[in-house]
């Protein structure tokens, strides 16, 4: 069969990899792609928001399976214009990707279902977001309501900071449009957890567990990223933990977004923050997320194909979704800067090792092919490298050790992702 790959950053790449597995797999294509998913895929440039250009380049290319990879065409309505045409795709439809393109909507979700998740008020009016600040309790949270490409969460230890922060989302328009509603939270403690879920509309199928570190900086400092490393499984959750958030969250959030008319197919992405009082959701995505990806899916043991038609055609009871027992680790290699400002353009070398190296990957995410061959860097995220071990300490100090085979200018990283994992003992 002929696959299409929606998008061209490290998810994609790592989707890229799992689907070039698949016995059932002949051809993949990827729309726009880049140069790590170019070794496996033929790349197009066609941006993700071209719909009718991609609808119509997956019928002239006879594509059987199209992947939307990020979440502004999920929410865009590509999954849509797909099935519009009469052409089968993996993702959620817009009114199901809403939970989310819209913070707002999916509290207001929560709240109405009783799933369970941090107290919250929405506003429209800067003015009475200000009001509101004035007797909350701090640290509080500010969440713009849109896509802000996993940045448009503030949070504020001072009364001083969260008015800023209202300034910042809803006046300055920091994050565009997507601050035109903000979501007030109150300020959850506990260990974050990444839950990644594969839903066909009316069952479930939870893949293995991660955690994403989102701050640019050592120690969870600087600002928040779209995540500079994740490691796999979390030790922190547990197999009873587990089960409580299949019970009172995954499953009934399925439940209520079917019950308001929004069926949802595809992955469900579920930000968990382990609270004294239990499992709460941080956020809902709905994709895959990045870079959790690139460290589930090397321990995935299911054909991916599969699992993706299953979700398709409501068939995810009759799929056995495996992993395998062992850990990975990511170590993104960012450029100095980011991510605010980063310079573009420099040549990377040492990514010929990883092609000799067994339980050792490199995942693209801003890269893009230079004259005889070389590649070069294409944004302030540029590279996830991964190493699977038998344990997660095990597999951290691998993916550091790998970080070291890659060179380029201004090559930067986190020194602590996985650090977590010690006070897991």
């Amino acid at each position: 069969m002929k696959v299409l790959i929606v998008g061209g950053g490290g998810r994609e790449h790592a989707i890229a990899w799992k689907v070039s597995q698949s016995k059932r797999v002949d051809k993949i294509y990827a729309c726009p792609g880049n140069a790590g998913i170019a070794e496996i895929a033929e790349c197009v440039p066609i941006g993700v928001m071209e719909f009718d250009k991609l609808v119509a380049f997956a019928k002239e290319k006879e594509i059987d399976l199209t992947i939307i990879g990020p979440d502004d065409p999920l929410v865009g309505g590509a999954v849509d214009a797909f099935e519009a045409a009469g052409l089968r795709v993996f993702g959620p439809r817009a009114n199901a990707a809403i939970l989310e393109g819209s913070k707002a909507f999916s509290k207001d979700l929560m709240k109405k279902y009783n799933i369970p998740t941090a107290a919250y008020e929405n506003f429209t009016d800067p003015q009475a977001a200000m009001e509101y600040l004035k007797t909350a309790k701090m640290p509080i949270v500010l969440k713009a309501d849109g896509l802000a490409l996993g940045k448009g969460v503030l949070i504020c230890n001072t009364r001083e900071e969260a008015m800023a922060g209202v300034k910042e989302i809803m006046l300055d328009k920091h994050f565009g449009n997507a601050g035109n509603t903000m979501v007030i939270e109150e300020f959850m403690t506990g260990r974050e957890v990444s839950a990644l879920i594969f839903c066909d509309g009316t069952d479930i199928a939870p893949m293995t567990s991660a955690q994403d570190h989102k701050r640019a900086g050592d120690g969870d400092t600087g600002l928040n990223t779209g995540g500079m490393g994740t490691f796999s499984p979390s030790p922190f959750y547990t197999k009873d933990i587990e089960n409580y958030c299949i019970e009172n969250i995954y499953k009934p959030t399925m439940a209520a977004m079917k019950a308001e008319g929004r069926e949802f197919k595809g992955v469900m992405f579920v930000g968990l923050m382990l609270t004294e009082d239990g499992p709460k959701v941080l956020e809902y995505n709905a994709r895959f997320g990045d870079p959790e990806t690139q460290v589930v899916l090397p321990r995935m043991k299911s054909d991916i194909v599969d699992v993706f038609e299953a979700c398709i055609d409501g068939k995810l009871k009759d799929i056995d979704l495996q992993f395998d027992d062992g850990a990975a680790v990511c170590v993104v290699l960012a450029s100095a800067g980011y991510p605010e400002h980063y310079e573009k353009g420099l040549p990377i070398s040492g990514l010929d090792t990883f092609k000799t190296k067994d339980g050792y990957y490199v995942f693209h995410a801003g890269t893009k092919a230079g004259a005889d061959g070389t590649v070069l860097t294409n944004g302030g995220r540029v590279l996830g490298v991964v190493a699977k071990g038998s344990t997660l300490k095990g597999a951290r100090a691998e993916a550091y050790k790998a970080t070291e085979w890659i060179s380029f200018a201004n090559k930067y990283m986190r020194h602590d992702i996985g650090k977590a994992i010690d006070a897991a003992e």
